[in-house]
C-alpha cells in the first residue's frame, strides 16, 4: 500500500537480498530480466504482494487464486503449479533468512519476445518469475495517525476497457492518478468509477465508517481485494453491519471515520479527503477495533500454515 513515501523507507538489509529469477536466487544488484521481456515491453503480467508474518506469507491462497485467474485470463501459461510457486516463496524466504517484517512481490510475465512487438503468439520462452522479498514494514505513525487522500480526476476503467479485476503490470492509470495526488499534496489518490461514485485508491480499497455501519465500494470498479475482503469478513464474525454499495463524494466528507486497506499495511485511518477533516480526523474506535480484529486474522492464518 502506498501512504506517501513511507512505503519505501530504506532498510539496509535488503542490500544484499536475493531474488528469485525462473528459480535462480541472485543478488539483488545482479538480478535482472530480458530488454525483451513481455513485463518491459509491453507491461504484459500478472503478480501479487504478500504479507509475511512468523515466516508464512498470509492468505497465500487466495493471492495464489487471484494469480492464476488473471493469468488464465490473458491466456498466459504461468509454466508453474501452485504448489511449485508456493516452494519458490518459500525457498526465497528461506535463503534470506526471512520470518517477520517482510513483504514479497510475486511477478509472472509472458516471457521474452522475439521483437518488441504486441503480438503474444510472437513469445519465444517460458513466463518470467520473478520473487523479490523485502524487509519492509509500514511505519507506526501512518498506522496510528492515518493518511490524507485527494480524489483524481482518472476515473476507473469499466471491464470492457481494462478490466479492473485483473492485477496486471499495465499500471499506467493508477500511476497517472497517483501523479496527481501526490502532486496535489495527498498520500494517496481516491478514484471514481465511470458514474461518479467512489470505487477506490490507486493502490489500496477505501472504506467509511457511518454511525455503526461499515461501507466500501460496490466492488464493480476494483480489485478483488484480499484485505477488503478479509475487513468484511470480519465485519461480519463480528456483528458489525458492512455493506458493499454505491456512495458519493458528499457521503465521504461526513463520514464518522474513513479507512483503506492493503497487504502491505493492513487497515490504515484516513484523516482527510479533499481537504476535509474526516470525523475528528484522527483514528476513530471503529478503525482501531478492526485493525486489532485483522491482526487476529493473520495471526491465525498463518498460524495454521505449513511449508511446501
Amino acid at each position: 500500500m502506498a501512504a506517501g513515501t513511507q512505503e519505501y523507507v530504506g532498510d539496509p538489509r535488503n542490500d544484499d537480498v536475493l531474488v528469485s529469477v525462473d528459480g535462480v536466487l541472485t543478488p539483488r544488484d545482479k538480478a535482472t530480466v530480458s530488454v525483451f521481456d513481455s513485463g518491459f515491453v509491453l507491461g504484459d503480467g500478472v503478480w501479487e504482494g504478500l504479507r509475511v508474518r512468523a515466516a508464512h506469507p498470509a492468505f497465500l491462497e487466495r493471492h495464489l487464486d487471484r494469480l492464476l485467474e488473471g493469468a488464465k485470463a490473458i491466456m498466459l501459461d504461468v509454466g508453474l503449479t501452485r504448489r511449485e510457486l508456493s516452494q519458490a516463496i518459500y525457498s526465497t524466504l528461506r535463503a534470506n533468512e526471512m520470518t517477520d517484517g517482510v513483504h514479497v512481490r510475486l511477478m509472472v510475465t509472458r516471457g521474452v519476445k522475439r521483437t518488441p512487438y504486441q503480438d503474444p503468439r510472437v513469445t519465444v520462452g517460458p513466463a518470467t518469475v520473478v520473487i523479490i522479498a523485502e524487509h519492509k514494514e509500514p511505519l507506526p505513525a501512518t498506522v496510528t495517525d492515518g493518511i490524507t487522500l485527494f480524489t483524481t480526476h482518472v476515473r476507473r476503467a469499466a471491464p470492457d476497457t481494462l478490466d479492473p479485476k485483473l492485477n496486471t503490470h499495465s499500471k499506467l492509470n493508477d500511476i497517472t492518478a497517483c501523479i496527481q495526488a501526490y502532486t496535489a499534496g495527498a498520500d494517496e489518490a481516491l478514484m471514481l468509477d465511470p458514474h461518479g461514485f467512489v470505487a477506490t485508491c490507486n493502490s489500496t480499497h477505501f472504506f467509511i465508517v457511518r454511525g455503526e455501519q461499515v461501507w466500501t465500494s460496490t466492488g464493480m470498479y476494483c480489485l478483488g481485494g484480499i484485505t477488503r475482503a478479509n475487513v468484511l469478513r470480519i465485519c461480519g464474525e463480528a456483528g458489525i453491519p458492512a455493506q458493499e454499495r454505491s456512495f458519493s463524494l458528499t457521503e465521504v466528507y461526513s463520514a464518522d471515520e474513513a479507512f483503506v486497506t492493503g497487504t502491505f499495511a493492513g487497515l490504515v485511518p484516513v484523516h482527510t479527503v479533499d481537504g476535509r477533516r474526516i470525523g475528528g480526523g484522527a483514528r476513530g474506535p471503529m478503525v482501531e477495533r478492526l485493525q486489532g480484529l485483522y491482526r487476529e486474522l493473520v495471526r491465525t492464518d498463518v498460524a495454521q500454515r505449513q511449508a511446501p
